[in-house]
Protein backbone atom coordinates (compact mmCIF):
# COMPACT_ATOMS: atom_id res chain seq x y z
CA UNK A 1 0.00 0.00 0.00
CA UNK A 2 2.90 2.54 0.68
CA UNK A 3 4.27 1.72 -1.92
CA UNK A 4 1.32 2.67 -4.27
CA UNK A 5 1.04 5.71 -2.56
CA UNK A 6 4.64 6.94 -3.15
CA UNK A 7 4.08 5.94 -6.66
CA UNK A 8 0.94 8.28 -7.13
CA UNK A 9 3.19 10.96 -5.52
CA UNK A 10 5.77 10.86 -7.88
CA UNK A 11 3.48 10.28 -10.93
CA UNK A 12 1.80 13.51 -9.90
CA UNK A 13 5.12 15.58 -9.45
CA UNK A 14 5.73 14.70 -12.65
CA UNK A 15 2.60 15.91 -14.32
CA UNK A 16 2.47 18.95 -12.88
CA UNK A 17 6.33 19.53 -13.44
CA UNK A 18 5.64 18.42 -16.97
CA UNK A 19 2.85 21.31 -17.22
CA UNK A 20 4.79 23.72 -15.75
CA UNK A 21 7.60 23.41 -18.00
CA UNK A 22 4.86 23.08 -20.83
CA UNK A 23 3.30 26.79 -19.70
CA UNK A 24 6.29 28.31 -19.65
CA UNK A 25 7.64 27.51 -23.12
CA UNK A 26 4.16 28.47 -24.20
CA UNK A 27 5.05 31.85 -22.71
CA UNK A 28 8.32 32.43 -24.69
CA UNK A 29 6.87 32.22 -28.30
CA UNK A 30 8.59 34.30 -30.65
CA UNK A 31 5.90 34.47 -33.41
CA UNK A 32 3.20 36.13 -31.27
CA UNK A 33 2.42 39.72 -32.63
CA UNK A 34 3.05 41.27 -29.07
CA UNK A 35 6.80 40.08 -29.19
CA UNK A 36 7.27 40.93 -32.96
CA UNK A 37 6.31 44.49 -32.00
CA UNK A 38 8.33 44.82 -28.79
CA UNK A 39 11.39 43.82 -30.96
CA UNK A 40 10.03 46.17 -33.20
CA UNK A 41 9.15 49.11 -30.80
CA UNK A 42 13.06 48.37 -29.02
CA UNK A 43 15.16 48.92 -32.41
CA UNK A 44 12.74 51.95 -33.06
CA UNK A 45 13.38 53.38 -29.73
CA UNK A 46 17.11 52.99 -30.28
CA UNK A 47 17.31 54.41 -33.41
CA UNK A 48 14.90 57.28 -33.57
CA UNK A 49 15.47 58.28 -29.27
CA UNK A 50 11.97 57.81 -28.68
CA UNK A 51 10.54 58.55 -25.12
CA UNK A 52 7.79 56.47 -22.98
CA UNK A 53 4.88 57.67 -24.58
CA UNK A 54 6.09 57.50 -28.29
CA UNK A 55 7.29 53.62 -27.13
CA UNK A 56 3.55 52.72 -25.83
CA UNK A 57 1.83 54.25 -28.79
CA UNK A 58 4.11 53.08 -31.54
CA UNK A 59 3.91 49.60 -29.78
CA UNK A 60 0.59 49.55 -30.25
CA UNK A 61 0.35 50.60 -33.48
CA UNK A 62 2.94 48.23 -34.74
CA UNK A 63 0.79 45.40 -32.75
CA UNK A 64 -2.35 46.07 -34.63
CA UNK A 65 -0.63 45.97 -37.68
CA UNK A 66 0.80 42.84 -37.46
CA UNK A 67 -2.80 41.22 -36.09
CA UNK A 68 -4.48 42.84 -39.13
CA UNK A 69 -1.76 41.71 -41.55
CA UNK A 70 -2.13 37.99 -40.12
CA UNK A 71 -5.70 37.83 -40.37
CA UNK A 72 -5.88 39.53 -43.64
CA UNK A 73 -2.49 38.99 -45.54
CA UNK A 74 -0.44 35.90 -44.18
CA UNK A 75 -1.28 32.77 -46.36
CA UNK A 76 -3.02 34.31 -49.24
CA UNK A 77 -2.12 35.01 -52.87
CA UNK A 78 0.10 38.15 -52.66
CA UNK A 79 -1.08 39.12 -56.04
CA UNK A 80 -4.55 39.75 -55.40
CA UNK A 81 -6.69 42.45 -55.36
CA UNK A 82 -7.76 42.03 -51.96
CA UNK A 83 -4.69 41.66 -50.89
CA UNK A 84 -3.03 44.41 -52.12
CA UNK A 85 -5.73 46.58 -51.11
CA UNK A 86 -5.37 45.47 -47.47
CA UNK A 87 -1.69 45.93 -47.46
CA UNK A 88 -2.34 49.61 -49.02
CA UNK A 89 -4.22 50.08 -46.23
CA UNK A 90 -2.36 48.61 -43.20
CA UNK A 91 0.91 50.68 -44.25
CA UNK A 92 -1.20 54.05 -44.63
CA UNK A 93 -2.89 53.07 -41.23
CA UNK A 94 0.77 52.55 -39.80
CA UNK A 95 2.36 55.55 -41.39
CA UNK A 96 -0.70 57.89 -40.05
CA UNK A 97 -0.14 56.56 -36.47
CA UNK A 98 3.70 56.83 -37.07
CA UNK A 99 3.57 60.54 -38.41
CA UNK A 100 0.56 61.45 -35.29
CA UNK A 101 3.33 60.12 -32.81
CA UNK A 102 6.88 61.26 -33.98
CA UNK A 103 8.25 64.44 -34.16
CA UNK A 104 9.06 65.49 -37.77
CA UNK A 105 12.90 64.56 -37.56
CA UNK A 106 12.03 61.31 -36.18
CA UNK A 107 9.15 60.47 -39.01
CA UNK A 108 11.57 61.39 -41.67
CA UNK A 109 14.64 59.25 -40.23
CA UNK A 110 11.38 56.28 -40.18
CA UNK A 111 10.63 56.99 -43.40
CA UNK A 112 14.21 56.96 -44.69
CA UNK A 113 14.28 53.43 -42.23
CA UNK A 114 11.47 52.24 -44.38
CA UNK A 115 13.05 52.19 -47.58
CA UNK A 116 16.35 50.47 -47.18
Amino acid sequence: MKKLLKSIAIAAVFVLGIQNATAQSLSVNQDRPETIAKQKTAELSEALGLNGTQQRYIFRALTANEVDTRKNIVGKDENSPEVIAYKTKFAASLERAMKKTLTPEQFDAWKAMQKK
